[in-house]
């Protein structure tokens, strides 16, 4: 207990007192709690303007991130405090225009319209918001607590009774069910997973030779990972949201709801006690969504809101509202679950290195391209003969989701009701300006004409999958860990002399081998 007591130490001054920033009257102002407000107050931002999100605002931040502070160990927490920043953020600015202007920017926002907007219109903006604002950040702490005590000790059981074989049976396991639970299809999420598997290996493999490169040199190192993603995560959205516009779809926004304080708008004595059972169950709910690789948070606000609406009709009471007529319970339990599923899908990244969302894909990606940090079972070794930077570097992790919240609750509600007019902006002005930052960001990092080549093919490629209703977030984890896949399955087969059916060497392998067989059938076969 003293040597973990010790690293959660060492997590905090390696927050505090890391490069400065600047000078305040003599006293250094650490960087690391700087970029954490920024990106909050920059995802809050984000979240409140309909067709933009935060996995958009934190890949166009990555590469400039990367670009002003390097390459270094010491560019690590700064960055992922800004990332972090953005995510929480995101989360709690998504309600504004699903409150105000009954837009749901991200479709686990939907249900929060349903009381939302008509809270709005009854003259209570302000009280709906900061129902929303409580709930939100309640859950996404609750979620925090839950990653702090679990992924520790996930990584540690994982380590210690997981070998090679059982580790790869694990990384093909979670490909396969995030490939079966997202998506319209089982065998479009299967196809989603083959293609970023493909487009992964193509480069230089273990035996050194070029492959798949059909004699382009460029191609030998392979994609460029940070161009590749964003193409299609962020441009293929893009050309999806310009053949909207071009189709004749809405470029405007209208309904703008004025934040006229009053006293029916103020919160209620009894608000705080008539949605804390509400946030409560609605909260374990999406931290169970969220532990789960590719299950997102749409899911978890769907079950937070139908199961809510559930207990609401059972314990009704004549003074209560109705849920859709703008009951503030059902503020409160989308909120909560949807933002409970954030920390949550830590789990999986911290602990296994399998990223289970958009948002966990670019703290990867940043870990990936600063280096320094890799997460996996490996970052959680307390039983080393020196301090493990890794582990330090976690707790610093820990440490700036816990600043993230306090933020959140100091000021993340004045700032989220000062963000409703940003929902007005035209979609045929914002499109064409993300598009021009995101091949910025990328060419600064990469300094390459032919990476910017690659991001707008990606881009084609994201583009059709949306049109062809292909699930994006397969192919992206898809495409991140086939290599570590690639590397552990060598490494497996070399360790059980060359053994052709070193999946089944095992019990644990074999069960996660079946476990994922399974997935594709019995997810399959639900969706007829």
């Amino acid at each position: 207990m003293s040597e973990v007591l010790n690293y959660i130490w060492l997590g905090v001054l390696a927050v505090f007192t890391g490069p400065d920033l600047f000078s305040l009257f003599g006293i250094g102002i650490p960087v690391a709690p700087i970029m954490v407000l920024g990106g909050l107050l920059t995802g809050i931002a984000v979240g409140a303007t309909p067709g933009l999100a935060g996995p958009m605002a934190m890949a166009i931040s990555l590469p400039i991130l990367i670009s002003i502070f390097g390459f270094t160990p010491d560019a690590l927490l700064p960055v992922f405090g800004f990332l972090i920043g953005i995510m929480k953020g995101a989360t709690v600015g998504g309600a504004v225009p699903a409150i105000l202007f009954n837009m749901p920017g991200t479709p686990d926002a939907l249900m929060t319209t349903l009381d939302g907007y008509p809270m709005a219109q009854s003259g209570q903006p302000r009280r709906a918001l900061r129902i929303a604002q409580l709930s939100s950040v309640t859950g996404d702490t609750f979620s925090d607590i839950v990653l702090f005590v679990c992924a520790p000790f996930l990584a540690v059981v994982v380590e210690a009774y997981l070998d090679l074989p059982e580790k790869t049976a694990l990384l093909i396991l979670s490909i396969t069910f995030i490939a079966a639970v997202m998506g319209s299809s089982v065998g479009k999420g299967l196809l989603a997973v083959g293609l970023g598997l493909l487009a992964s290996f193509v480069g230089t493999g273990q035996s050194l030779t070029p492959r798949l490169t059909f004699g382009v040199p460029e191609l030998s190192g392979g994609f460029p990972l940070v161009a590749a993603i964003l193409g299609v995560l962020i441009v293929g959205e893009i050309f999806k949201g310009i053949e909207d516009l071009v189709r004749g779809g809405n470029s405007g926004r209208k309904g703008a709801q004025t934040l006229a304080e009053g006293v029916k708008d103020r919160l209620q004595p009894g608000d705080i006690r008539r949605i804390a059972p509400y946030v409560g169950r609605s909260a374990l709910i999406g931290t169970i969504i969220g532990a789960l690789p590719g299950v997102g948070s749409t899911l978890a606000a769907t079950l937070g809101y139908s199961y809510a609406t559930r207990r609401h009709k059972a314990r009704k009471q004549p003074e209560d509202t109705a849920f859709g007529a703008g009951a503030p319970e059902g503020i409160a339990a989308t909120e909560a679950a949807n933002s409970a599923v954030s920390g949550a899908n830590l789990i999986p990244v911290l602990s296994l290195g399998i990223p289970g969302n958009a948002a966990a894909v670019f703290l990867i990606l940043a870990a990936d391209s600063i280096g320094g940090f890799n997460p996996g079972p490996a970052v959680f070794r307390f039983t080393t003969p020196e301090v493990n930077p890794e582990l330090v570097i976690a707790f610093g992790i820990f440490t700036l989701m816990s600043i993230g919240n306090l933020l959140n609750w100091l000021i993340g509600g004045s700032f989220m009701r000062s963000m409703g007019v940003l929902a007005r902006i035209p979609q045929h002005i914002l499109l064409p300006v993300v598009l021009l930052i995101t091949l910025t960001a990328i060419y600064v990092q990469e300094t390459s004409l032919f990476a910017l080549w690659v991001t707008f093919g990606f881009g084609i490629l994201g583009y059709l999958f949306r049109r062809s209703d292909i699930p994006v977030l397969p192919f992206v984890i898809a495409f991140i860990l086939a290599q570590p896949l690639e590397q552990t399955a060598r490494e497996a087969f070399a360790a059980t002399g060359a053994n052709p059916w070193f999946l089944f060497s095992s019990v644990t392998s074999a069960v996660f081998m079946l476990a994922s067989l399974a997935a594709v059938v019995l997810l399959g076969r639900n969706r007829m």
